[in-house]
């Protein structure tokens, strides 16, 4: 992230990205929109976006399904790879460095007593709000109820992606705590489209949807999808799509995908015709979500070996069980030494997240990052999960121990500070988005 001059101009102004103490404190935020002009009012039809994962990747199909059916589009996600400007789509274009310093300034000279988080809320909010577009997508930064970007007071739909542990420290140990936050974004008089989620999950979520009279579509009971016979499945009471599968690997993005087509289906609106939900969900790109590498430099040493290299930047429980599954069944279609490059953030379950990926990989390299775990440390508890394991003093170096297997399977993961730094190695850097 050196050398971004966006991100620079809002650390100077807000510090921190989530401050240096009280994480949530949504009503000084309130108070700066209000100074702005009530931005938040004054926006495209609102659709809000909470869970533990899958959240960025929901979005991304839905954007792509909306520009496919020539709607333009707002959105707001995190987080970002390599510039703080993915964050924020103005009218489905990547914002200018010019406009999101402008309104960080302009946030800046009602209130710097916010959190640099808070701020970027309140720069996307006034730039949607300066801006014409059909659709706003704004996804969560951390939990629901609390959260920054639950200033939008009457969203046209909530979606609830699946809750896992995550953010213990803040959320609550517990999933039912972490569902309570989550639960925060429902709101009266507009429907909340809910993927599967465990019982203790949907009954928090059920129970808020009770209390404040919101209608909730279940995956699996009002909706559901699935894949069958090489397409994708979804149906509603009201209409059945048959689609391509997604675009985007892996099992869990057929489940994110089904999410993103039945909330637009929740919108009724005859522009989601059945090409466009096909187009979208076929060509919906989302960066660091099991990308495949395979033309650049990073990779080169694996591609010589007849292997494949894979980055994904999931880094807790349920995104690892994911990226298991994903691993055994590309094993069913071709046997492979399976590698896994792992980094991690201290502030992480990161052992949660090994656990899944050590018992099925025949090495795990632990490699270090700024600010990340012990290599070490990760080495030791990989062995104890029963992998061969070893250190390596950079990414490059781990790559070329990989390729001393033969056509091994390398998966990079375990932060999206690490995926970012793969995506760079190989050349990929400019390649985030599909704007």
């Amino acid at each position: 992230m050196n050398g971004d001059p966006v991100l620079e101009r809002f650390q100077a102004l807000f510090g921190p990205e989530f401050g240096h103490g009280k994480v949530f404190d949504i009503d000084k935020l309130r108070d700066v929109l209000t100074a702005m002009g009530a931005p938040h009012k004054n926006l495209p039809p609102v659709i809000h976006v909470a869970g533990t994962n899958g959240k960025g990747s929901t979005i991304a199909f839905m954007r792509a399904i909306a520009e496919a059916a020539g709607l333009r589009v707002h959105a707001f996600t995190k987080p970002h790879l390599f510039r703080l400007n993915e964050r924020f789509v103005i009218a489905s274009e990547t914002a200018t460095n010019e406009s999101l310093i402008a309104a960080a300034e302009r946030v800046a000279d009602i209130s710097r007593d916010i959190t640099q988080f808070d701020a970027q809320v309140a720069v996307a909010l006034l730039l949607f709000s300066q801006t014409a577009a059909d659709i706003t997508l704004i996804e969560t930064g951390m939990g629901g109820r609390d959260d920054s970007t639950n200033v939008i007071e009457a969203p046209e739909i909530s979606v609830i992606t699946p809750i896992s542990l995550d953010h213990q420290d803040v959320l609550g140990a517990t999933l039912a705590e972490i569902a309570t936050h989550k639960a925060g974004i429902l709101k009266a008089g507009a429907p909340a489209i809910i993927a599967r989620q465990q019982q203790d999950t949907m009954r928090v979520l059920e129970a808020r949807a009770d209390d404040i009279g919101a209608q909730l579509l279940r995956c699996g009971v009002e909706w559901d999808a699935y894949a069958s016979h090489g397409r994708l499945l979804v149906q509603t009471e009201a209409r059945a799509l048959d689609l391509p599968l997604p675009g985007l690997h892996g099992r869990h993005q057929i489940d994110n995908a089904g999410l993103a087509c039945a909330t637009l289906l929740a919108l009724g609106s005859p522009q989601f015709d059945d090409a466009a939900f096909a187009d979208g969900v076929a060509h919906a790109w989302w960066p660091a979500r099991l990308q495949p590498l395979t033309r650049g430099g990073l990779s080169a040493p694996i591609r010589a070996v007849g292997g494949e290299v894979w980055v994904d930047g999931g880094h807790n429980a349920h995104a690892a069980a994911a990226l298991r599954h994903w691993a055994v069944s590309a094993t069913r279609q071709r046997k492979a030494s399976l590698v896994i490059i792992f980094a991690a953030r201290p502030r992480k379950n990161w052992s949660m997240a090994l656990k899944y990926l050590a018992m099925i990989a025949e090495r795990v390299i632990a490699v270090p990052m700024p600010e990340g775990v012990d290599p070490q440390k990760i080495a030791d508890y990989a062995r104890s999960e029963g992998s061969a394991a070893s250190v390596a003093p950079s990414l490059t170096v781990a790559m070329q121990n990989a390729a001393q297997l033969p056509a091994p399977r390398v998966l990079i993961c375990g932060s999206f500070t690490l995926a970012a730094e793969a995506l760079a190695l190989e050349g990929l850097a400019q390649a985030t988005s599909s704007d």
